[in-house]
C-alpha cells in the first residue's frame, strides 16, 4: 500500500513528507521531501505553542496549517498519516492532554483519500504518555538480531528507542524522550540573532565557544533526566521557560557551546540510568545529525558505541519520523494497534489515530 506520512516537529521550522510502500512488517521509502514553513505560519505556531494565541487565532491556524500540508502533498497515495504540529503536550496522568494542529479534512479533499491524524490521544486515554510513537517503526526497520541497537532521533526533542535483541525471538523494546535536542539551541540562536538565524548551522557557533561546566552541571540536575521511563517531554519543560534568564549570562558562542554539550550529555545520562546496557550501535536521525558539533559531542559522551547516521542505512535524516506515521496510519487502516505499552506506559495496546474520509 502506498502511504504518505507527514510530520512537523517541535523545532517548528519545516514539514517532512515520506511516501512509503507499506506491506505487513515492511516499510520501504519511495520519496522524501521537505518544505520550509513560511515566516507568517512559523510566527503564529510559536505564539500558539507558547500560549500567546487566543482561541480564534489557534482555530484559524489549525485550518491554515491543514491547507499548507495539503498544498505540498503529492505522490498519489491511497492513505495519509499526518501527525500535525504539537502546540501542547502534557503526559501527567491526572490531567493528561495533547493537541496537534492541522485540519485533516483539507488533505482528504485535496487527495481524495482517507487521512489518519490525532495519533497520540488514544494512548493517553489508556494511561500512556502518548509518546514515543515512532517505536513501532524503529522495531520493524532497525532491530538487528544479536545486537543492542539504539535509534536516537534528534528533532526539537531527543527520543531514543532501545532495541535489545541479544536474546529471545523478538527484541526487547524500551523507548522514551531523553530531553532537549535542537530546541534550546534553535531558540537561543533565534533570540541572540533577532531571528536572523534559526539554527546553529554546521555547529559553527558551538565550535567557537567554550562550555560553561558550572552552568552545565546545574542543568544536568534537572529531575526529568532521572525520572524512569516511560516518560515524554516537550517545550513545556525544555523550551522558552527553561531558557529564560540564561541568555544574558554567557556570550553567544559560549551559550550555544554549552547548550550543545548539554544536549549530548543529557542523552548519555539517560542511557546510563535507564538502558539495560551500553548499546552496540546508536543510529542517529533527525535534523540534529546535520550539526557536526552535536554529533562530535555525542561521540565523546558515548565512547563505547558505534555512532552512525540513518542516512548510511538508506534513510534520509528527516524521513524516519514521517515514515513512522505512514506505518501507524497503515496499522490504523488495518485495525491493528500502533502503540507499544511497554514504551508509552499505556495499560493496553489500542488503535491510534482518527480517520477522516474524503
Amino acid at each position: 500500500m502506498l502511504v504518505l506520512g507527514i510530520m512537523s516537529g517541535t523545532s517548528i521550522d519545516s514539514v517532512d513528507y515520506a511516501l512509503c510502500d507499506v506491506r505487513g512488517n515492511s516499510v520501504r521509502l519511495r520519496e522524501h521531501w521537505q518544505v520550509k514553513f513560511p515566516g507568517w505560519i512559523r510566527k503564529r505556531m510559536h505564539a500558539a505553542a507558547n500560549g500567546n494565541a487566543n482561541s480564534h487565532e489557534v482555530g484559524q491556524l489549525h485550518h491554515d496549517l491543514g491547507r499548507f500540508y495539503a498544498a505540498h502533498a503529492r505522490g498519489n497515495p491511497v492513505l495519509v498519516g499526518v501527525h500535525g504540529q504539537t502546540i501542547f503536550h502534557n503526559p501527567a496522568r491526572s490531567r493528561s492532554a495533547t493537541l496537534q494542529l492541522g485540519e485533516p479534512a483539507w488533505l482528504a479533499q485535496a487527495l481524495g483519500v482517507m487521512v489518519v491524524n490525532n495519533f497520540r490521544a488514544a494512548d493517553l486515554a489508556v494511561g500512556g504518555q502518548g509518546a514515543p510513537l515512532a517505536t513501532m517503526f524503529h522495531r520493524v526497520v532497525f532491530a538487528e538480531r544479536g545486537k543492542h541497537v539504539c535509534v536516537n532521533n534528534l528533532g526539537g526533542i531527543s527520543n531514543v528507542t532501545s532495541l535489545d535483541w541479544r536474546a529471545g525471538k523478538e527484541p526487547t523494546v524500551l523507548a522514551f524522550d531523553t530531553g532537549p535536542a535542537n530546541i534550546l539551541i534553535n531558540l537561543a540562536m533565534r533570540h541572540l540573532t533577532k531571528s536572523k538565524l534559526e539554527m546553529d548551522r554546521n555547529g559553527a557557533s558551538a565550535a567557537k565557544g567554550k562550555v560553561n561546566e558550572q552552568l552545565l552541571q546545574q542543568w544536568l540536575r534537572h529531575p526529568y533526566f532521572r525520572k524512569k521511563p516511560p516518560k515524554s517531554t516537550g517545550r513545556e519543560l525544555f523550551g522558552e521557560p527553561f531558557l529564560a534568564g540564561l541568555i544574558v549570562r554567557l556570550s553567544r558562542h559560549d551559550l550555544i557551546a554549552t547548550l550543545t554539550e548539554f544536549t549530548a550529555r543529557s542523552i548519555a545520562v539517560n542511557y546510563k540510568l535507564h538502558l539495560p546496557s551500553k548499546p552496540d550501535c546508536v543510529i542517529l536521525a533527525g535534523g540534529g545529525v546535520a550539526n557536526p558539533a552535536l554529533v562530535r559531542a555525542l561521540t565523546r559522551n558515548l565512547p563505547n558505541s558505534d555512532i552512525i547516521s540513518a542516512e548510511h542505512l538508506g534513510w534520509p535524516l528527516q524521513a524516519i519520523e514521517p515514515a513512522a506515521f505512514a506505518l501507524l496510519a497503515y496499522l490504523r487502516f488495518r485495525n491493528k494497534p500502533g502503540n507499544l505499552p511497554s514504551t508509552t506506559g499505556a495499560r493496553r495496546p489500542v488503535l491510534l489515530g482518527q480517520i477522516t474520509s474524503p
